[in-house]
């Protein structure tokens, strides 16, 4: 069974259409980088999923079962955009008021579990308005939490953390997905952080879905090339376009794509063509790569 099946969803306001007919597919126990421009329906397609925005049509299912059903509501936790806190409160008290929302019963016990889950069980005690934004993200992820959901649905948790506050949320979100059997939707900007934790991606453009894969599918898109510089890379590069077939050159770098390895082009420049290498290297296509030229082939 899928966490989420969409079919044919759109969404218009007034006369703009923000989803056009959106297909979507998210398995149990994945974690789903849902990816797209500003404007593209990412965070309109989390809002009609948790029932804060109306479908103007198509189909949203959860487990199975129609989205507005109260037991797959229950479900459902939510970071979209940032958790409603009072500033003066502590971490403690503002958790414990959203569990009394929530009516969760052994309400101390749970927000002490959910705490710790998020790496904050040190930090109960700090009022909110004190805490760093990366703090603030995983207090946010903690209200999501709360009541053992099947399905986290958060945008954009990450963006504007610094590195050690993306560790922590990486650590956070896969520790949720392996040990507590839960299902996460993230979307974000931050497209290198996302390869890193993702295993499953879904790709959006002008209210459609243009792609969904596997992160196994996007290691076999992504290419490994050879890059390389010298001193005169205009004419190296047109002496290895008669050598290969798919030379480039990109970010001042030359590129080969066919399957060849770097001390081979290495030696031919030097041995056949007295062209020295200054800088080589091994690489592969990153998701932010594979997803610029995925949206170039749209215009």
């Amino acid at each position: 069974m899928n966490a989420i099946e969409i079919r044919n969803l759109t969404k218009n306001f007034g006369q703009k259409q923000a989803l056009a007919g959106l297909n979507m597919t998210v398995p149990q126990g994945a974690i789903y980088g849902f990816i797209g421009e500003n404007g593209s329906g990412k965070s309109t397609t989390e809002k009609l999923i948790c029932g804060l925005l109306v479908p103007s049509g198509g189909e949203i299912k959860l487990f199975g079962k129609d989205y507005k059903d109260a037991g797959v509501r229950e479900k459902i936790g939510v970071l979209i955009e940032q958790p409603g806190c009072f500033p003066n409160y502590s971490v403690w008290n503002n958790m414990m008021l959203q569990a009394a929302n929530l009516e969760i019963p052994n309400a101390a016990e749970e927000v002490r579990k959910v705490l710790k889950v998020v790496h904050m069980e040190g930090s109960a005690s700090n009022k909110y308005k004190n805490c760093s934004l990366g703090m603030k993200q995983r207090i946010g992820i903690a209200f999501a939490l709360l009541g053992n959901p099947s399905l986290l649905i958060l945008d954009e948790p990450i963006n504007g953390l610094d590195a050690d506050g993306m560790r922590i949320m990486r650590d956070v979100l896969v520790d949720v997905t392996k040990n507590y059997n839960c299902t996460v939707v993230i979307s974000s900007h931050i497209l290198g952080e996302l390869e890193k934790i993702a295993t499953h991606y879904g790709i959006v453009r002008g209210g459609k879905m243009i792609k969904e894969m596997t992160a196994e599918e996007l290691e076999a898109d992504c290419r490994t090339y050879v890059a390389l510089q010298t001193k005169d890379m205009e004419k190296t590069q047109a002496l290895l376009s008669r050598k290969y077939a798919n030379v480039t050159l990109e970010n001042d770098y030359i590129r080969i794509y066919d399957d060849v390895k770097a001390e081979e082009v290495v030696s031919y420049l030097y041995n056949e063509l007295c062209i020295l290498v200054t800088e080589v290297k091994t690489e592969k296509i990153s998701l932010e790569e594979y997803y610029i030229d995925l949206m170039k082939e749209g215009r």
